[in-house]
């Protein structure tokens, strides 16, 4: 085999035993007849002591003149080492050069120098081999693995809905529009009408890990074209508080799994994940208004809470020691036809964590009388959305659902500057490539 271990499998039980490993050349240290390797792998990094008195000369040389971040194969014998940084050193027996690499590299691995985003993006192949871009990651597989193990507990079904669509998911004009054979069609914004949709058919508990489009002309640290985000809908509700405490029991065991399984990939980036306490601070629209003009910031009724006022918003609700908080109720006009209305309010819900919206939610309409008036004040036609419609004729549960942004939850959860640290391949007013 070309690896048999990775490098933290590596213990006291395999000394004087010998092992396969295999990764990228970090490092090369030569000091005449001997050399010191530093070789990395997705774990971590080992070191591979190559002396020259034993191993075949043609191999020793290819191997310590191989560039750096070449990929090699190593069998050899495993020795205890104090000197070496994870206690132990491998001494080769056969060394394979399986690729060797290009010099100089466009982005340095290990190198201090800081690059900027754009050489980083340019080069996110080499950029992921980096220790603490590959944590986020790890950590983001984690989020992902708590957020289906939550569902699975709490009896939701994975589904997958389309991404090509014929209208818009929310009645708004930011799509990406794609030829379909003889006809226009969308990118889907979010799953949101198909997730309605499942409410009808008696599996009425769905999650979806879903991708957004939205051609939004933003270029902000806290946006992104394209996107990924969980998706839920739940049906027999009474209200949208049970969709409330749906989201904030995801939360809690995202950050609970992530605090108990991620301790390696904090360290690597000098981070601590703090569990919140459950509940959530509920702070409706009004009152989040009256606490702003306490602090000098007047908006109008009706108005968006916008980013500065967000933050600020934040800073207030921290004081109170609530960084996870919902704000509720918030006018009818503000939110998508689907909103269920309340007179002139909507039961519908932010959950922001320090200022910052981390999903957005409410209890839908599920009467299709109310839900054409709706899309028609909303100077939507009917038409548009006969399919949608039609499973609402045939008995429709009262529901409700939320998305939760996972490049959000993780820009957050991280302290992370921006958010396109947080994808792999970002997505943005400016860039498509790689």
């Amino acid at each position: 085999m070309i690896r048999q271990k990775y490098s933290n499998e590596i213990g006291s039980a395999d000394y004087g035993t010998e092992v396969t490993v295999a990764g990228w050349i970090e490092d090369v240290r030569k000091l005449g007849s001997v050399a010191f390797i530093i070789l990395r792998d997705r774990a971590g990094t080992l070191q591979v002591t190559a002396l020259k008195k034993e191993m075949p000369i043609e191999q020793f040389k290819e191997f310590t003149s191989a560039t750096r971040e070449s990929v090699v194969s190593v069998r050899g014998i495993v020795q205890q080492s104090a000197q070496a940084r994870n206690g132990y050193e491998i001494l080769p027996k056969e060394v394979k050069v399986l690729n060797l690499a290009a010099a100089p590299l466009p982005l340095g691995v290990v190198d201090k120098v800081e690059a900027d985003m754009d050489t980083r993006l340019d080069n996110r192949f080499i950029d992921l081999r980096k220790p603490n871009v590959q944590a986020i990651f790890k950590i983001r597989s984690a989020v992902i693995q708590a957020g289906r193990e939550y569902f699975a507990q709490n009896k939701f079904i994975e589904v997958h809905t389309p991404k090509i669509i014929s209208a818009s998911s929310e009645g708004g004009t930011a799509l990406f529009k794609v030829k379909y054979f003889e006809n226009d069609a969308y990118l889907a914004q979010s799953p949101q009408l198909y997730k309605q949709m499942m409410m009808a058919t008696g599996l009425d508990r769905v999650f979806e890990i879903a991708w957004y489009f939205r051609a939004e002309e933003h270029n902000t640290r806290r946006h992104l074209n394209e996107s990924t985000a969980f998706d839920i809908e739940m049906a027999f509700i009474n209200d949208e508080t049970d969709v409330m405490n749906t989201l904030e029991g995801l939360v809690h065991y995202i950050w609970k799994y992530v605090a108990e399984n991620c301790q390696t990939e904090l360290k690597t980036l000098g981070k601590e994940v703090k569990v919140p306490t459950l509940p959530f601070a509920r702070v409706s629209y009004d009152d989040a208004l009256k606490l702003l003009a306490e602090r000098g910031r007047n908006i109008e009724w009706g108005g968006d809470i916008g980013t500065e006022d967000e933050k600020l918003l934040g800073d207030i609700m921290k004081e109170n020691g609530q960084d996870f908080y919902f704000i509720t109720r918030y006018p009818l006009a503000a939110k998508p036809f689907y909103a269920h209305p309340e007179g002139d309010k909507a039961r519908a819900f932010d959950l922001e964590y320090c200022g910052m919206e981390l999903s957005s939610g409410a209890q839908r309409v599920h009467d299709p009388k109310l839900l054409e008036e709706r899309i028609a004040a909303k100077g939507l036609n009917p038409k548009d959305f006969e399919a949608y419609l039609k499973a609402f004729k045939y008995g429709m549960p009262p529901h409700g659902g939320f998305g939760l942004g996972i490049e959000r939850i993780l820009m957050e959860m991280l302290g992370q500057d921006n958010i396109r640290e947080c994808i792999l391949f970002p997505r943005d007013r400016t860039r498509i490539s790689p």
